[in-house]
């Protein structure tokens, strides 16, 4: 029976925790937070299952992750200049049709992988996008050109893609 009290505990402070830490979705979650909530998985298992006979200490280390987390999210928010350090940045790794492969090469990202990701947009050829960003968050986004560009920079011999477009 005492294990049925240890985990509606954990289950009533992991909630509260949660609410405090913030909402973001699984889909969401960055490398570090996945591994975050892994370690607390296991913190918590001990706890429930008695392996740590002290359940006062998986609630203390759960609460210092969750405020260490806070407190990444607070020094982010409040000093820009660390945000890149904390969330990193995002990195141009497709122009004009043209992978980056040096750029690629340093982020670990091979041409499947781009493909995929685009394939998984709806894009079919990489020469029909204009730039494609590698996201802090490990996802990628296409932008394909503007209307009334080309519709492919791999076709387009002119070299009217390497003029600049006027800024309205």
């Amino acid at each position: 029976m005492d294990i049925v009290f240890r985990a509606a505990l954990v289950f009533l402070f992991l909630w509260v925790i949660t609410r405090v830490v913030g909402r973001t979705t699984l889909g969401e979650l960055s490398t570090f937070e996945l591994l975050l909530y892994i370690v607390m998985g296991d913190l918590i298992q001990q706890a429930v299952t008695q392996q740590d006979y002290s359940l006062f200490s998986a609630v203390l280390a759960i609460g210092v992750f969750a405020l260490m987390t806070i407190a990444l999210s607070y020094a982010s928010w409040r000093w820009p200049a660390l945000r890149t350090l904390i969330r990193g940045t995002p990195v141009l790794v497709l122009q004009r049709g043209t992978p980056l492969t040096d750029v690629m090469r340093r982020q670990r990202l091979t041409i499947d992988d781009l493909m995929a990701a685009a394939r998984e947009q709806g894009i079919r050829r990489l020469s029909d996008v204009e730039v494609a960003v590698l996201e802090a968050d490990g996802s990628i986004s296409f932008f394909k050109p503007e209307s009334g560009s080309a519709a492919s920079f791999a076709d387009d011999a002119s070299g009217a893609a390497d003029k600049p477009r006027a800024v309205s």
